[in-house]
């Protein structure tokens, strides 16, 4: 197939303007060029990418197929870019971190910036991900140091526990549950609730917990992160299943009324992960301790 980065940039472009000649502005080439070099992609593929109008043009539906694997390959490009740049400027080290949900929002922002306040030199490549899509990315080697929530099986990782902390309800001000203190979740599945957005692992796990009981939750709105969460139940949508450290750490105080969960899973402590800890390179080793230090009063395993 014959194309290359600047044609797939170039599509990009022109199908963000709506317009052939813009789009070719936007990449520094002539309007001849673009158009020339559009072709030869559709030629590539056998196949139309955009439909020509007389003020502009829209994509086929093969266009939109398109359009997205353009996306995601200029995105990884960008990734890789910014995964060797440490190397180029002379960084000493690299760690790579998978974390759940919960960690990523709440104690892993301020635990790696400590760490790396006395580490300059050092870079970490990080990706949100649910718990056992973690152990299976440190099992594999991909990530080497992994940052679980609750019971998922660890099979043969070294683990160590990180940071305590358990789901609770939140509800809105005046609502008649807020008069009690504590609440099974089986008595709330059915009323609409408040979500992060369908992939993460808090929202997997509440969807999983309410198949248990053999309902669908009413899941009124997804958003992208606790704290919002917190926002949408303060003004009424719906209740939330948040982390405790969640309503504690809020950014901005949040008028919601907090129940405890009697459901055995709702503690969700969370746990570090890697093959060997003997093995890790000592930047991995290093950051292992350092979060390992955080631990409240827990001990370590091997599972």
């Amino acid at each position: 197939m014959r194309y290359d980065l600047t044609d797939l940039k170039l599509f990009v472009a022109v199908a963000d303007a709506g317009n052939l000649s813009r789009g070719a502005q936007r990449c520094h080439l002539a309007a001849s060029s673009a158009s020339h070099r559009i072709a030869r992609l559709e030629a590539a593929f056998s196949v139309a990418f955009l439909h020509r109008e007389a003020r502009g043009v829209r994509l086929t539906r093969a266009g939109e197929v398109m359009l997205d694997g353009a996306r995601q390959t200029l995105a990884r490009l960008e990734q890789m870019h910014a995964d060797l740049a440490p190397h180029a400027s002379g960084a000493r080290g690299h760690v790579s971190v998978w974390a759940n949900t919960n960690a990523t929002n709440v104690f892993l922002p301020d635990d790696l910036a400590e760490f790396l306040r006395g580490e300059p030199q050092l870079r970490v490549t990080f990706k949100e991900a649910g718990s056992p899509d973690i152990v299976k990315a440190v099992a594999a080697g991909e990530a080497q140091i992994g940052v679980v929530a609750g019971d998922v099986s660890t099979g043969e990782l070294h683990v160590q526990a990180y940071r305590h902390d358990r789901l609770v309800l939140v509800v809105p001000p005046g609502d008649a549950l807020g008069r009690r203190a504590r609440v099974r979740f089986g008595e709330v599945v059915d009323a609409p609730f408040v979500t992060l957005h369908a992939g993460t692992g808090v929202h997997t796990f509440i969807m999983g917990k309410a198949a248990e009981l053999g309902r669908h939750l009413d899941v009124r709105i997804q958003v992208h992160s606790f704290e919002a969460v917190l926002g949408m139940v303060s003004a009424g949508v719906g209740y939330g299943l948040v982390p405790h450290s969640t309503v504690q750490r809020a950014l901005r105080p949040q008028r919601v009324v907090m129940l405890a969960l009697e459901d055995d899973w709702a503690r969700r402590d969370l746990r570090l992960c890697v093959r060997d800890p003997a093995a890790l390179p000592d930047p991995a080793r290093r950051l292992l301790d350092h979060l390992a230090r955080h631990t409240r009063g827990a001990g370590s395993t091997s599972a």
